[in-house]
């Protein structure tokens, strides 16, 4: 499939156009003109590395977004062996927005369950764009429920704007349905962990991300609201997106900054958009890394220390 390019990606788009151009040339010309092309391949590395080291949040915010990144389901194909997935939350119906089973994760057996967006509209409209309803949610508590009775490691990956905020969503309770996640979620007797591999939106992004553990990739983004949505509340004009994000600070190095991350997962060079493959063997071994510590704590413990992890975020003062 043709690349898609961000806007912020022009240049790097214009030299790959230039490189793919004069190697087709010099094959049809029967020319060798390899050390050119190397040279320009050499400068577009160098292009690629500096536009990514010095992406400002906005950017960010679109690299998090971008149509060709790697979705839920393209990680468990890659990731994951013997997926199963179980549909529907026993109340309404199954919720295209949130997709999950049980799996083998590198020979240990897991529940995996995350947010899923669409490629392309037809798909886009049956996932509701990665933004769940009650349902949704209520399938992942079947899930996580389903995980503590066969005492089996919970691994959650967030992508989604946010939970969908139709008038159907609040007539099935859409607000209960992801306050009793996270009060499920923080007392669920096994390993829980929680990745970031796009947007992190809110209580939509909350509803599957309270855990033992919290990782970001490198080039996404987790926040109380959109850019958009902030800039409109806060400017009531959202072409104020880029201020907002920037006053947001969404980007993993904030959060890690602010004592809320446990690791920033790196991404292959361009983006995981780039190497599904290389993206899903990063994170793999991340993963596996901090399943191996939490699978050798007494559950006592465990329970104790995401008690003590919840409790110490954030920042108040006493009156």
């Amino acid at each position: 499939m043709p690349r898609s390019y961000l806007e912020f990606e022009r240049p790097i788009a214009e030299l790959t156009s230039k490189i793919e151009e004069l190697s087709g040339m010099g094959k049809d010309a029967g020319m060798n003109i390899a050390e050119e092309v190397e040279k320009l391949t050499a400068k577009r590395d160098i292009l690629i590395r500096e536009t990514y080291k010095n992406a400002d949040r906005w950017q960010l915010t679109q690299l998090a977004r971008h149509p060709d990144r790697p979705y839920f389901l393209d990680y468990v194909g890659a990731m994951f062996d013997d997926f199963q997935e179980l549909h529907g939350d026993r109340a309404f119906g199954d919720d295209g927005a949130i997709v999950g089973g049980t799996a083998r994760f590198r020979e240990q057996p897991v529940v995996i369950v995350g947010h899923q967006k669409g490629r392309d509209t037809k798909e886009k409209i049956r996932r509701n764009f990665g933004m769940p309803r009650p349902e949704g949610y209520r399938k992942a508590l079947r899930l996580f429920q389903l995980a503590e009775r066969f005492g089996l490691p919970v691994l959650t990956f967030i992508d989604t704007a946010g939970a969908w905020p139709g008038l159907d969503a609040e007539e099935r309770g859409q607000s209960e349905a992801i306050a009793r996640n996270l009060m499920e979620l923080s007392s669920l007797k096994v390993p829980v962990i929680c990745t970031v591999i796009g947007e992190g939106g809110s209580g939509g992004a909350l509803a599957i991300g309270v855990g033992d553990r919290l990782f970001m990739q490198q080039f996404t983004t987790y926040s109380v609201i959109s850019p958009e949505g902030c800039a409109a509340i806060l400017w009531h004009d959202r072409s104020f997106a880029q201020q907002a994000a920037e006053a947001l600070k969404l980007s993993a190095k904030d959060l890690e900054g602010f004592g809320l991350l446990d690791g920033i997962i790196p991404e292959p060079e361009g983006g995981a958009h780039e190497d599904l493959e290389g993206a899903a063997s990063l994170m793999g071994d991340v993963l596996e890394k901090a399943l191996k510590e939490l699978l050798t704590e007494p559950l006592s413990k465990l329970l104790d220390s995401r008690y003590k992890r919840l409790r110490a975020m954030g920042v108040f003062t006493e009156a």
